[in-house]
């Protein structure tokens, strides 16, 4: 959500107005929406290298391409553009030139669907003439590191000088990694920790059933979600499972302590990005930065510093999902099922508290640690995580049922879950298909990946 620019360059005078700004995010139901985001590898067809973002066949050219064909606005970073937007929906550049939609705020899956479906066909419309392709997973399969360009936004400049300092895996989470999640409102600040509490506790669950990220550099990594294990080693002060939220207490409050807690990366200010990275939020709130001498954070930079914690569940006025690896064009489409059929309908909310309440930390953490690896099969409580998601699963299938948002066929949003009830029924992840086809198949090569699972 933008802020409004009247707020904006409202100065920060006390907490409470922090407090108040997450609050203001608060929705009666009928006002609910899903917010779905997705990112995806782009490389050249012939030899199977990301683009770069300058040249004939690069993101640069993509994105002007998309903007006069398809009636985009561009935001540019100097001459660059680094963005597009039209009406509620937007398309971003990640560190590494991977391409993320993120959607408008609508109302139903079946309109997610359409949304997803609308951009890909755009975006290989104009990509099939520049020989460029993309796909949906949640780690690059194929190139190192240091073989992936870089986009010029400042934000990132800033990261990725930060990034080494406080772990070893940030600038592969930057460059080699793609998700897709989805954003969802709550009514109040009770409604809010009930979502936080459950979509928390069963992010793990998501997981294990997006897990598509088993290879780096053309082998098999060991992990079926590696994407999920790059956050263990990325920034221990903006990431994991955020055991505050399970506390008595937790509220609005308690969510802006952490996030002042949290160091900051930058603030924006007169076009440019100011690198403040290792510094002290509270500290700019009052004035007393020395590289912004007198100068007072306002709510945007507020706003932008939300932007900057990396957790399994962020806040902002609304929850984003975290936890799930890119994928093929249907499970763009699962992921808000999953997640709308579990917090979106009051007896599916107490259904999935009931899956989880009694989780303790070690087993939340557990699960979190675990699933990277091992995904649906790690073991849990005398069974598998495999049915914690069939379990998990099946709420979401009764809410969407009851939510009863048909599409004009007749058929309700559950049908977005038939991808996800097919992973379990068969116990194999997406990233055990693709090892399967590794050893099999593909004569130990990731190259057909590219052919094979692109959009």
């Amino acid at each position: 959500m933008s802020i409004p620019s009247a707020v904006k360059s409202t100065p920060i005078r006390d907490r409470q107005q922090l407090t108040d700004y997450l609050a203001a995010g608060e929705k009666p139901r009928e006002a609910w929406r899903i917010g779905t985001e997705h990112e995806k590898f782009g490389f050249l067809t012939d030899t199977l290298r990301p683009p770069t973002f300058e040249g004939d066949r690069g993101i640069k050219l993509l994105l002007e391409t998309l903007a006069t064909r398809y009636g985009w606005d561009v935001a540019r970073e100097g001459e660059n553009p680094v963005a597009l937007s039209r009406e509620m929906a937007s398309i971003t550049l990640e560190p590494a030139g991977q391409l993320e939609l993120s959607g408008a705020p609508l109302e139903t899956v079946h309109q997610t669907c359409c949304e997803v479906n609308q951009h890909l066909e755009e975006v290989r419309s104009i990509a099939d003439g520049m020989g460029l392709g993309f796909l949906g997973m949640g780690f690059q399969p194929k190139w190192r590191r240091d073989e992936m360009p870089w986009m010029p936004k400042g934000r990132y400049k800033i990261m990725r000088e930060y990034m080494p300092k406080v772990g070893s895996l940030g600038l592969d989470m930057m460059t080699r990694t793609c998700t897709v999640q989805v954003n969802l409102d709550f009514s109040s600040e009770a409604d809010m920790i009930k979502k936080f509490r459950v979509s928390l506790a069963l992010q793990p669950i998501a997981t294990a059933l997006f897990a598509d990220s088993p290879f780096t550099e053309g082998r098999p990594n060991g992990y079926l979600s590696y994407r999920s294990h790059i956050w263990t080693d990325t920034d221990p002060d903006r990431t994991g499972m955020l055991d505050f939220v399970f506390a008595d207490g937790f509220g609005y409050e308690r969510y802006v302590d952490y996030i002042l807690d949290v160091p900051m990366y930058f603030s924006f200010q007169d076009g440019k990005y100011i690198d403040l990275a290792g510094q002290d939020f509270k500290k700019f709130m009052a004035g007393e930065l020395p590289m912004l001498p007198g100068a007072k954070a306002n709510m945007k930079d507020f706003a932008d510093h939300l932007t900057t914690a990396f957790p399994e569940v962020r806040l902002k006025q609304y929850l984003e999902m975290r936890g799930a690896d890119g994928g093929p064009w249907n499970r763009l489409c699962a992921l808000p099922a999953f997640w709308v059929g579990l917090l979106y309908d009051d007896e599916a909310l107490d259904a999935a508290w009931d899956l989880v309440k009694d989780f303790s930390r070690e087993e939340r953490h557990a699960l979190r640690d675990g699933v990277p690896k091992h995904a649906l099969k790690l073991p849990f409580r005398g069974g598998t995580v495999r049915d914690l998601a069939e379990e998990a699963l099946k709420i979401a299938g009764h809410g969407l049922r009851r939510r009863a948002k048909l599409n004009k066929n007749g058929a309700d949003e559950s049908i977005f879950l038939e991808p996800m009830i097919e992973i379990v029924q068969a116990n194999q992840t997406p990233a055990e298909r693709k090892l399967e086809l590794f050893h099999g198949a593909w004569n130990g090569s990731v190259d057909p990946v590219f052919r094979e699972f692109a959009y």
